[in-house]
């Protein structure tokens, strides 16, 4: 009993904490993780990672290979806050399983185990490797033989002095599973030395093996053999879940063989399989369940073949499907724990309590993925984790068992201060302290103890229930809560209120536009609760506040009443005055009927319509005494609404609600499809074409359409029928269609009551057959860097060699490093076409086909040509201009060309007046000129070079002064050594002279 007590002292204020949120178990934000460490580095420092959130902080220790790492009796091991620093690690020491533990107040928690493992690769002996002697055709294979090592390794050779590694192809290959390098037939180019590198990535270190000769026998060449497989995959191969699973198979023989795959359980390999360039290595990305099976490589020549098989067995470290939560449970209440996790092969399960492994006992029942402790106590509390184990993983899934003990407590849950009933109501006060185990509670109101009466009841909860409320029941209420460790109480008290009643609600009224009334709501109400009065109007809130026309909220505290002023016909209908206390809500409503003549009647519409429409009724004229009458000249089957209007001496009155939905019945279609047309299509196909029928002409059920077609000049008919509604082409195949064959058309209706009408008759034509004759006389020719033009002959076609409607040029180059090809279609008798936008100096290919409807035809044998080289990219230089009277000499420096440019030709002097746009050129085989111009305005000149390749690039623009500018500037002009040739241009300006030299 004293052991007992001293756990009621301290666990309140346990929970009080935890109440708070302060306390929180360790949940770990970072686990240690497999490393393979380079033995090289041994010098250096090995981390472990942990770290874990909690209040308080988490304490740290480790395990390694499950025994206690003693940090105060080694300098070795050191811990940087969760995380464990191996200094100078050894492998006779440090290799092993490691795990991290963090603790707090509420528990310990295990991680993941983690494996250090230490990569390294010894050098090669440097003996001399035998040499290799084989004959041309024969397979070898030439051994790398890795030195010993730890850690994954990756193979290349070289060959001679090549720096280079041997190119894998389909003769040669160097598996990454033995490292040998495998000559499939040997030519007397592989003749040589060949040396093996194996890189340990992990170890930070590659070594290069002694030379290997390999020579050629002179006794002869190998004749053909059938394939022997030198590289195959295992028999079984256990395969990770979302691994890359790479198999390798490779064969020696002559000729070489070429590799092949499949499964052998029928079905095809998956779609994401990848191959290495000789198909030598089949990888599995992100291999799954269905990846599963045997598969099989085929290694075969002209000469036969081998096989190798093997089985891919799918495994998958546990995953969780369930984990276990934190739990929060009285002293004597059961757990109830269940984790749940797959993988192949399944998960067995193991429980830990703060890092200790759980035994079954008299109270605690393990069974897989269950624990059931019974009778708890508070030394139950701690971390649990329940371990989902295979022989690939261990994961953990943590959580908190909390045991609670302590005396009923109100402060963090008390009565409610005061409780307010009205006189007939029902009431409910809750008492709900927190208590460990669950309090018995007991009622009193005043001194009086409260028992179950047919008015008062006690829940299982605690709660206090009053039924029909009275006067008498007001008063304090006290809720009394006991268990083992003590008894708690509290007080609230419960006012009484009477009920809100409306005495005086809104009455129907009848009433004509233009007036004005009041809609009374009066209530009588406890004076103590503040009454809210809402009106609405067909189930609308009217916003008073607002100043809503015609409508005005009168009168006191208890009244409500509603003045409708200018009353008009749309305020017809119900009006609802709710009123609202604190306590309830109640309400009254009146209906209102305003008389006077409203707008025009609107009568029926159907989905398809716009607004309402007016339709025609059987009688005619509807008396005030007629209560129904037949509706006519409606579409069948369609879905209307109606609705009735009255009339009066005043006037129409307003519509009445539409009525619910209602469909017509259907009749055969009446209305014919329109735009019959069509053509195209293949060979031996009819392409008809319509306008389909919208839906409210369709009449029925299972619209359809009825296609009648004959040749023309052929008496009899073919009926074929098109069942989808929506469908506005019908293809008609029949290999006895001619190509371009008239045919008379006609498209009807049907639906599930018959058919309906024909169109009138179209002609359509059969679809055609592609060209069937080439192009001849094509030929090319290129007029600059960047254009060429194409001509053909146009072909004499007839009905059986094929329509023309147009050509197709096709144009490629020889450089299969750039896929460019394009395609130039031109219509109708055009025999040539000019390409632009080409590569200078480069041979371009060109080809021309028919085409029509049904296709392109074949193509013209290929002629070529050879775009010019690029026009000249340096500008004229050194441009000096002299000015005397209107002469004016230019003279600039002839241009060198590049090598891959075009040789200069001539050039262009482009010349304007500065306000004026209009350029004129003038050309010139010398590298000067002289101009006649009338010199009155400024002139702009740039000159540029000219040659096959087209234009080169222009200088930079003179501008040249008017006569009138210099002389009164003064201006120099830089003189040219020497015009060599005089150009006269004749130079018409509006009413001046022509100036001749």
């Amino acid at each position: 009993m004293r052991l007992l007590w001293k756990l009621v002292i301290l666990l309140p204020l346990i929970n009080t904490c935890a109440g708070t949120g302060l306390l929180s178990r360790p949940v770990f934000t970072q686990e240690p993780q497999d490393i393979i460490f380079p033995l090289d580095l041994s010098k250096s420092e090995i981390i472990l990672n942990c770290a874990a959130t909690g209040y308080p902080s988490p304490s740290y220790r480790w395990k390694q290979n499950g025994t206690d790492i003693d940090f105060t009796m080694s300098y070795h091991y050191r811990l940087d806050e969760g995380n464990l620093a191996i200094s100078s690690p050894r492998t006779d020491q440090d290799i092993g399983m490691y795990q991290c533990l963090a603790t707090n107040t509420l528990g310990t928690i295990l991680s993941r185990k983690a494996k250090l493992q230490f990569a390294y690769i010894e050098d090669f002996e440097t003996k001399t490797r035998s040499t290799v002697s084989v004959r041309e055709g024969q397979g070898v294979v030439l051994l790398c033989g890795p030195p010993p090592h730890f850690g994954d390794l990756s193979y290349a050779w070289t060959f001679n002095d090549n720096p280079l590694y041997v190119q894998e192809d389909n003769r040669r290959f160097v598996s990454q599973e033995t490292g040998n390098l495998y000559i499939a037939k040997v030519e007397p180019s592989d003749v040589g030395n060949y040396t093996c590198f194996v890189t340990n990535k992990e170890a930070q270190r590659s070594v290069q093996g002694p030379p290997t000769p390999l020579v050629q026998r002179t006794d002869g060449v190998m004749g053909e053999y059938e394939p022997k497989i030198e590289v195959r995959f295992p028999e079984t191969i256990q395969a990770a879940k979302d691994s890359s699973v790479k198999l390798e198979c490779f064969a020696l023989g002559n000729p070489v063989p070429d590799i092949s795959w499949r499964r052998l359980d029928g079905n095809p390999l998956p779609g994401k399989v990848k191959y290495s360039k000789s198909q030598a290595i089949l990888e599995i990305p992100n291999f799954q369940q269905e990846d599963e099976g045997f598969y099989e490589c085929i290694a075969g020549n002209l000469r036969g073949r081998n096989l190798a098989k093997g089985q891919l067995i799918f495994y998958a470290p546990p995953e969780w499907e369930q984990k276990i939560q934190n739990t929060y449970l009285s002293i004597y209440d059961s757990l109830f724990w269940e984790c749940k996790a797959s993988g192949k092969p399944n998960p067995w399960y193991t429980w830990l309590k703060n890092g200790e492994r759980l035994t079954p006992e008299e109270r605690i029942q393990i069974e897989n993925g269950t624990l059931i402790i019974t009778m708890l106590n508070v030394s139950d509390s701690g971390v649990y984790q329940c371990a989902a184990e295979n022989k690939y993983q261990i994961i953990y899934a943590n959580a908190e068992l909390r045991v609670l003990a302590s005396a009923p407590d109100f402060s963090k849950n008390p009565l409610k201060k005061t409780s307010v009933v009205q006189v007939g109501g029902d009431i409910t006060i809750e008492c709900k302290p927190a208590a460990f185990p669950r309090a018995a509670i007991s009622w009193k109101r005043g001194m009086e103890s409260l028992r179950q009466s047919k008015r008062v009841f006690l829940s299982e909860d605690g709660s206090l229930k009053i039924y029909n409320v009275t006067r008498s029941d007001a008063g304090s209420y006290t809720c009394t809560a006991t268990n083992q460790f003590g008894i708690a109480k509290n007080t609230g008290s419960l006012v009484v209120k009477e009920r809100t009643v409306i005495t005086i609600p809104p009455s129907k009224m009848d009433v004509t536009v233009g007036e004005s009334i009041v809609l009374p709501c009066q209530v009588s109400h406890d004076p103590s609760i503040e009454v809210i009065f809402i009106w609405s109007f067909n189930g609308d809130v009217i916003d008073l506040k607002k100043g809503v026309a015609h409508f005005e909220r009168i009168g006191g505290e208890s009244v409500g009443d509603l003045m409708i002023r200018n009353i008009q016909l749309n305020h017809s209908g119900k009006y609802l005055c709710t009123v609202k206390t604190t306590l309830e809500s109640l309400s009254a409503v009146a209906d209102i009927i305003v008389r006077g003549p409203p707008g025009p009647p609107e009568d029926a519409r159907t989905p398809f319509s716009v607004g309402w429409q007016a339709v025609s009724t059987v009688p005619e004229i509807l008396n005030g005494k007629t209560y129904n009458a037949t509706v006519v000249g409606l579409s069948p089957w369609v879905e209307y609404e109606f609705r009735v209007v009255a009339g009066n001496s005043i006037g129409i009155g307003e519509p009445s609600k539409a009525s619910e939905l209602l469909r017509t019945k259907a009749s055969v279609p009446v209305v014919a499809p329109t735009n019959i047309n069509g053509g195209g299509g293949s060979r031996s196909e009819l392409v008809i074409t319509w306008e389909s029928i919208p839906e409210e002409l369709q009449n029925g059920e299972e619209f359809g359409y009825i296609i009648m077609l004959r040749p023309v000049g052929s008496t009899t008919w073919t009926k074929e029928r098109v069942p989808s509604v929506e469908s506005s082409r019908f293809v008609y195949r029949n290999e006895s269609i001619t190509p371009l064959s008239p045919f008379e058309v006609k498209v009807g209706v049907y639906n599930n009551e018959g058919e309906g009408s024909l169109s009138t008759v179209s002609i359509v034509y059969s679809g055609e057959d592609e060209p069937q004759l080439a192009p001849r006389g094509t030929s090319v020719q290129s007029f600059s860097a960047s254009e060429m033009e194409v001509s053909w002959n146009a072909i004499a076609w007839n009905r059986n060699t094929g329509r023309v409607l147009g050509y197709e040029v096709l144009y490629w180059t020889d450089d299969s490093k750039e896929s460019m090809i394009g395609k130039i279609r031109v219509s109708g008798n055009v025999t040539t076409k000019n390409i632009t936008g080409l590569k200078a100096n480069t041979i371009y290919f060109a080809s021309v086909r028919a085409y029509n409807t049904a296709g392109a035809g074949p193509s013209s044998p290929p002629v070529n040509v050879t775009t010019k080289k690029s026009p000249p990219s340096q500008p004229p230089a050194n441009i000096a201009w002299k000015l005397t009277n209107s002469k004016l000499c230019l003279n600039w420096e002839h241009v060198k060309t590049m090598e891959n440019e075009s040789e200069v030709l001539g050039y262009k002097i482009l010349y304007r007046q500065n306000r004026q746009s209009k350029t004129h050129i003038l050309e010139t085989n010398n590298t000067s000129a002289e101009l006649l111009v009338p010199f009155e305005e400024d002139y702009l000149i740039e000159i540029r070079t000219v040659s096959d390749g087209g234009d080169g690039s222009s200088s930079e623009e003179i501008r040249i002064p008017k006569m009138s500018s210099l002389s009164s500037r003064g201006v120099p002009v830089l003189e040219p050594s020497v015009c060599f040739l005089s150009i006269v241009i004749i130079f018409y300006c509006f009413a001046i002279q022509p100036l001749i030299r």
